[in-house]
């Protein structure tokens, strides 16, 4: 498992049925692929909500073979699937649609993410569900919305940093070049974003609203996260009423020491001072530099500065010395090395521990700290079709009739029961 692994929590952790989350009594069926449905589910999972994920009998969620994997299950689809119970069902089967809205129909939230069109086609829309439970909370994940130039393309998260802007902001100004984040940024925030919406829309029912649809696209949400700050030149409209500022962007620069890398931004009146303290230069005193508008309008040659500067230093010493200062740093840490920082030991975000499938994993409790609902570490990431039998008898379905569906494939091939996998 790497360094410092008896360091990590791997006792005290509090599993599902210890379960006493805000959303504990809540059911949600998700039937979504790739990231941004799928984490969404698991978010609610991590607040307590018992989820259901729904999968094709042929083969399941494809994300369950991106990157490194054990088995079927890659730690991706681990990581973004966690805390619930997976049921087969082929929707192109009659049957399969029939028994989803059995499950639905005692649910609270259903979340799909097929491209627009394809539920309705399959007869899983949100009419169709609502007439099986009026009190549902539908909702639609997509990259573009329903309608619109681009409806009708495949859309990946890069595709929407590319047309956000998300790729612009990241160009690196030395060449010129726009990046991409090497993250599924989008992803993973459209997933927070339809986690918050399904929590408002359940408040909203609790008052009294009853059910409704949530839509939500991955090209509105990028669009939102990224203008506060990344959009401060195209929000003002009448150029002559503004007072020009710079972009935050510009000072979120990594510079080398003899060492490694380190990150800081002191171009502020208090701090450009400080570092200079810390770094024993006079620059504060050079004409260029004075003010903040001096240093930003001679960034270049001040950067230079800066970094010939910093190339003396180690980084760990340098750190040590601009925190004497009150200037706020840090070391870049290595991928491999984040698990072993100071902090994130000391918050115990990080849990070593075994999990049924895979091993002993590595990966973050839920983040937030509930002071009267705690929330806790769901069941493990399910194999394919691993609760079908489980949960469709909950729902008044026969061995006889279950093993019916089966052979002709409505639902999939039989999987251990929770019941039968040791935790």
């Amino acid at each position: 498992m790497g360094g410092a692994h008896a360091e990590m929590p791997r006792c005290g952790v509090r599993y599902v049925a210890d379960m006493t989350g805000p959303l504990s009594g809540f059911t949600v069926v998700e039937a979504c692929q790739m990231v941004a449905g799928p984490l969404a589910g698991t978010h609610l999972a991590d607040l307590g909500a018992e989820v259901i994920k729904i999968e094709n009998p042929s083969g399941g969620d494809r994300m369950r073979f991106l990157g490194d994997r054990v088995g079927d299950i890659s730690a991706l689809w681990a990581l973004t699937n966690r805390g619930k119970r997976a049921v087969t069902l082929d929707l192109q089967q009659a049957e399969g649609v029939e028994l989803l809205k059995t499950l639905v129909a005692k649910a609270d939230v259903f979340i799909q993410n097929f491209r627009p069109g394809v539920a309705e086609r399959l007869g899983i829309g949100e009419p169709e569900l609502r007439a099986v439970n009026p009190a549902l909370v539908y909702v639609s994940v997509s990259g573009f919305g329903d309608t619109g130039p681009n409806v009708d393309q495949k859309s990946y998260d890069y595709v929407i940093q590319a047309l956000s802007g998300m790729a612009a902001l990241q160009t690196d100004p030395t060449t010129g070049l726009p990046t991409l984040v090497r993250n599924v940024v989008i992803d993973k925030t459209t997933a927070g974003y339809a986690t918050q919406s399904i929590l408002a829309a359940l408040l909203a029912r609790e008052r009294g609203a009853g059910g409704q649809h949530i839509r939500l696209s991955m090209i509105d949400v990028a669009v939102s996260f990224l203008w506060p700050d990344g959009m401060m030149k195209d929000t003002f409209l009448d150029p002559t009423e503004v007072t020009p500022g710079g972009m935050l962007a510009d000072d979120y620069l990594v510079r080398a020491t003899l060492d490694g890398y380190i990150t800081f931004v002191a171009t502020s009146g208090r701090q450009f001072p400080a570092l200079c303290g810390a770094l024993g230069t006079s620059w504060e005193t050079d004409p260029r530099f004075l003010t903040l508008a001096d240093r930003q309008a001679n960034a270049t040659e001040l950067n230079a500065l800066v970094a010939e500067e910093l190339l003396r230093w180690k980084g760990a010493e340098l750190v040590d010395r601009l925190h004497a200062f009150d200037v706020p740093c840090a070391l870049i840490n290595p991928l491999d090395q984040v698990h072993l920082d100071r902090q994130v030991i000391h918050n115990g975000i990080l849990v070593e521990h075994d999990r049924p499938h895979l091993g002993p994993v590595r990966e973050p409790r839920p983040p937030a700290d509930f002071s009267v609902t705690p929330v806790a570490l769901g069941r493990h990431a399910p194999r394919p079709d691993e609760h079908t039998d489980e949960v469709l008898a909950e729902f008044g379905i026969t061995t006889e009739s279950l093993d019916d569906l089966r052979s002709r494939g409505v639902i999939g091939t039989r999987r251990p029961s929770a019941h039968q996998v040791s935790r």
